[in-house]
């Protein structure tokens, strides 16, 4: 990287093309590898690879899986699934290594680790970024465990971690639990967008993030979780600050869980910018890919009219 050139973000920037890693936490049951089988079920001809730390914990559905050698699970669609024990540097480094290469690695975790422990282990590593920490919860049970003498702190602790929440079980509560829910949650990860799911369906471009090509201005919920998502994307031609868009569309009441794109600055120069969560990044470039724009949100809470004003205002 130029230090020269730095990016700006709020919170340490990652490597010039980096392979991007989501983190994937939470309790025992809160339904982190059924997500991971969804994802994988539905990877629009991404390259994804599943790490999880013990490879007998491996539930990846019988119908996804393709070969099984040496420790490794090849995947219908080009993806792949092993185990990292006690060396996730190591098994990144051998990912890395595969060819074709992944296009994003997911590392699912124990129920009793803390994700944010094992995103700054990643911290060591060269050529990679941490991309989000997704955290599960059983809707059902997650406040109950909160308190619990025994496992309350860990509970509260990965929480804490979270960038995104995932409320999973949601059809297993009622509206008044669920509205309840929601303002627990907000204090206990304060820092962390809030999303519904059941059966662990979530959107990949909310969990993995993407970089669409889009029709200018649309909006679309096809494909997003039975119509529980939605969508606006652009090809931005207004030079912005971007840093300052990136920070706009995290923190904003815009209904944002992530945004990524390609966006001109004012400088001249394009910049990467990305939002998961209320963290956002924006990294200057050294070339110039077409600019574009998704941002992602739950159906009926993305402030379209607002997002569309920020990136294509008026002249």
């Amino acid at each position: 990287m130029n230090p020269a050139n730095p990016p700006a973000s709020s919170d340490t920037a990652p490597t010039a093309s980096p392979l991007p890693i989501t983190v994937i936490g939470g309790y025992l049951g809160a339904g982190k590898t059924t997500l991971v089988n969804h994802l994988l079920r539905n990877a629009q001809g991404r390259r994804l690879a599943v790490l999880v730390n013990e490879f007998g914990s491996i539930a990846i559905d019988e119908d996804l899986i393709e070969a099984e050698e040496d420790g490794l699970i090849s995947i219908a669609g080009g993806c792949i699934c092993c185990s990292f024990g006690n060396d996730l540097i190591g098994a990144i480094e051998d990912l890395r290594a595969v060819k074709p290469a992944p296009d994003h690695i997911i590392v699912e975790t124990s129920g009793v680790a803390l994700p944010g422990a094992v995103v700054a282990s990643l911290a060591l590593m060269d050529h990679i970024r941490p991309d989000g920490i997704v955290v599960l919860v059983d809707g059902e049970t997650v406040i109950k465990q909160s308190r619990d003498d025994y496992i309350g702190d860990t509970i509260t602790r990965q929480l804490l971690d979270a960038e995104i929440v995932v409320i999973n079980k949601r059809d297993l509560i009622s509206d008044s639990t669920a509205a309840t829910l929601t303002s627990a949650l907000t204090d206990l990860a304060p820092s962390a967008v809030q999303i519904e799911a059941s059966f662990g369906t979530v959107p990949l471009n909310a969990v993995l993030g993407a970089v669409a090509v889009p029709a200018q201005g649309s909006v679309a919920s096809g494909g997003h979780s039975d119509g529980l998502f939605e969508s606006i994307a652009f090809t931005p031609d207004h030079p912005h600050d971007v840093p300052a868009l990136a920070e706009q569309l995290a923190t904003g009441p815009l209904g944002v869980v992530r945004a990524k794109g390609y966006i001109a600055g004012k400088d001249g120069d394009i910049w990467l910018l990305q939002t998961v969560g209320k963290r956002w990044q924006a990294e200057r470039l050294d070339h110039h890919p077409t600019t574009q724009l998704v941002c992602i949100g739950p159906k009926g809470q993305l402030a379209t009219d607002e997002i569309r004003s920020l990136v294509q205002p008026t002249l």
